[in-house]
């Protein structure tokens, strides 16, 4: 019997543990579903949630229900090869739109001439479509033994203050490098000095760096078919860039001055021993900041004909970076490709040579005197027209079109560089809405 009672108190016992036990586990088992559950809601949260969020708000603003945004000329028809003289001169001063927006993410290098004060306007009302913008100011000469910085009495403080006070881009005024180059390339002392006056000037007045021009003129001076010559003109560039990077902004301390650079296109099928080349661009990357690529001013008075060939500047680019895959793709965002919003007025009557550049407003008094047939040359991506003069002579004139900017402006989204334009006090004011 005591062995029973025994037996039945440790039964008793043994299901009071068992309880405890199975309260145990299930606490346990409450603690884990729990923890589990609040895991499962935020993995909800974290990875369906939130993407299916993110999904919706994308399609509302990307998505194919939202319009995409577009130039106001791309609203309204204009980009066209079949054009009139009746629609520029309606449109031109019609149109209006965002004054503000960029339609296009790469840089965009504007230059901006002392003797045309409409593009300083431009400057100002389009601010924000610029990301560089250029003043030609500028000479850096020899003068007697020494060198002298010319063109401070060009500078604007009062339109900079104005510029910076609408938008953020950088202001890089023009210098053209005049000083003889065989003395320059001689002598470190002028080198030191060159490079000292033009980190001097940014300084004092405060600029985000400068557009170099001088490969045209060491071209002219003979020295660029001298290797020695040649290299230490490389040199001279890359230590002025490095002497700029070295100096921080004085409105963003974050940012170093920079240090654009003017080249030109080939003039032939195959790079002359003058030429700005690949290896050229190369071994100034680490140095400079960009390259204003000039493609335009294909054609003269002595050989008229469209102002840049959109296939030849698909071959200048293919030289300059070689063909449109990875490694181009790396090199190209330093390349800003040229785009005149100029154009040309030629004579063709025999042995004439005549003409030259023409700005917009001799454009739309042409197009109001002669009433002319406008016409699409498909292989240059340019329009133009014929017509004669009050003295029978026989005219032809190529200038820029809103089709034609366009093009060159895809030209540069496919090969992936910003773009130059010369200058934007010569263009026609609806061009601005397509930048």
């Amino acid at each position: 019997m005591a062995r029973r009672r025994e037996h039945r108190g440790q039964s008793s016992q043994d299901r009071r543990n068992e309880r405890v036990e199975s309260e145990t586990r299930e606490k346990k088992l409450s603690d884990v579903d729990a923890s589990e559950r609040k895991l499962i809601g935020i993995f909800v949260v974290f990875f369906i949630v939130i993407p299916a969020v993110s999904v919706l708000v994308y399609v509302y603003k990307y998505g194919s229900g939202a319009k995409p945004l577009e130039p106001v000329v791309t609203e309204r028809g204009l980009i066209k090869t079949d054009i009139s003289f009746q629609d520029i001169l309606t449109e031109n001063s019609k149109i209006a739109g965002n004054e503000s927006v960029r339609n296009y993410n790469y840089p965009v290098l504007a230059y901006i001439t002392t003797w045309n004060s409409k593009g300083y306007e431009m400057a100002k009302r389009f601010n924000s479509k610029f990301t560089h913008l250029s003043p030609v100011w500028y000479d850096l000469r020899s003068h007697g033994s020494s060198l002298i910085l010319e063109g401070r009495h060009n500078a604007d403080k009062g339109w900079i203050s104005d510029l910076r006070m609408r938008g953020d881009a950088l202001v890089l005024p023009r210098i053209v490098l005049e000083a003889y180059p065989t003395e320059l390339f001689k002598k470190k002392k002028l080198r030191n000095k060159a490079i000292d006056l033009i980190v001097t000037e940014c300084k004092e007045m405060e600029y985000d760096g400068i557009v170099l021009e001088s490969w045209s003129r060491w071209a002219a001076y003979g020295i660029l078919r001298d290797p020695d010559l040649r290299n230490k003109a490389i040199t001279f560039i890359k230590q002025l860039g490095h002497a700029l990077h070295s100096v921080k902004s004085t409105r963003n301390p974050e940012q170093q001055l920079q240090l654009i650079y003017v080249i030109g296109p080939p003039r032939s099928d195959a790079l002359q021993q003058h030429d700005f080349g690949p290896e050229d661009r190369q071994s100034l990357s680490g140095a400079v900041d960009g390259f204003s690529l000039m493609t335009y001013d294909f054609s003269s008075p002595n050989n008229p004909g469209p102002n840049a060939p959109i296939k030849w500047i698909r071959f200048t680019l293919r030289l300059l970076l070689g063909s449109t895959g990875n490694n181009a793709k790396i090199l190209a965002p330093k390349i800003f490709l040229g785009i005149n919003f100029y154009g040309n007025d030629f004579v063709l009557s025999e042995g004439s040579g005549g003409g030259g550049a023409i700005l917009g407003r001799d454009y739309l008094s042409l197009l109001e005197k002669h009433r002319p047939v406008l016409q699409w040359e498909k292989n240059t991506g340019e329009h133009f027209f014929v017509y004669s003069d009050d003295d029978n002579a026989k005219h032809v004139v190529f200038y820029p079109s809103l089709m034609s900017i366009h093009l060159r402006l895809e030209e540069a989204l496919f090969w992936g560089t910003g773009i130059s334009i010369w200058e934007i006090g010569q263009g026609l004011d609806h061009f601005f809405y397509l930048l």
